[in-house]
């Protein structure tokens, strides 16, 4: 069963959005939807496994080792692509964008009990989308809470710039798998963000975010994610051509040159 947007207030959506820089559409997807987007991904991991992103971790029991995230699905799987395009998700963008939407990538993370998190940063320092920014849409498949790891966010971070990363630290690395962490500015503090399976997340580029380990004994926490950007862009990271225009063909723009404001080359990083 395909989901519609009659339940969802979408100028209370973008309101939301534009005031705290990330908002929450309940219910977007039908449970049909993220059983098949699942069941899609537990394919992927059983036949699939040589596709996942190497994130660089070599211990077995690791719980990311045995469960790496998948990038870029919708280059291989028919049904990520679609997923990725679904036409709730393109009319809640052109309500928050106010233009027509392209997709510029795909994630799925399984984040299996033990499963570390993720350090806060913002999205656009991978993604380097010019003129503007890039606007996740991160839907979860599981109940997604404190417990298992939901994610937390900044509001008012998107107000403003791209801030430089700093070395995350022994205590930072223990329960995330990044490197590096963008610090909240003083005066700001995050939020966590618990959601239904089905619900989707929207949030900007300059949105300071992350989310902590997974310390339940048996809970995943599933999402499946998609990142955009308005479809007047010039610019992007290489990593993220082609683009895919929301009626499913492929297009380029032009590959960003250098590293962003910081300084650092980002363009072959992974988000």
């Amino acid at each position: 069963m395909t989901q519609t947007l009659s339940h969802i207030d979408l100028d209370e959506l973008k309101a939301t959005y534009e005031r705290d820089g990330f908002a929450v559409a309940r219910g977007l997807f039908s449970m049909e939807e993220v059983a098949e987007i699942k069941e899609t991904f537990e394919q992927i991991h059983q036949n699939e496994f040589s596709k996942s992103f190497d994130d660089g971790v070599r211990d077995p029991n690791d719980p990311l080792f045995q469960y790496p995230r998948v990038v870029h699905p919708h280059r291989f799987n028919a049904t990520a692509r679609r997923y990725m395009l679904h036409p709730v998700v393109q009319k809640c963008l052109e309500v928050i964008i106010g233009e027509e939407p392209v997709a510029t990538q795909s994630m799925y993370y399984f984040k299996a009990p033990g499963a570390r998190g993720q350090a806060m940063h913002q999205d656009n320092l991978y993604l380097l989308v010019d003129p503007g920014t890039c606007i996740g849409a991160w839907t979860a498949i599981d109940k997604v809470d404190r417990e298992n790891g939901c994610m937390m966010l900044v509001p008012g971070s998107h107000r403003g710039n791209i801030l430089c990363q700093e070395d995350a630290g022994e205590t930072v690395r223990r329960e995330t798998f990044s490197g590096a962490i963008t610090r909240i500015p003083k005066g700001m503090k995050a939020v966590e963000m618990p959601m239904e399976p089905g619900d989707t997340l929207f949030f900007g580029g300059s949105v300071i975010h992350g989310s902590g380990p997974n310390r339940s004994k048996d809970r995943f926490r599933r999402s499946f994610i998609g990142h955009y950007a308005a479809g007047s862009l010039d610019k992007i990271s290489k990593f993220y051509l082609p683009l895919v225009r929301m009626d499913g063909t492929d297009y380029e723009v032009t590959s960003q040159v250098g590293g962003g404001a910081c300084g650092q080359d980002w363009l072959g990083a992974v988000h």
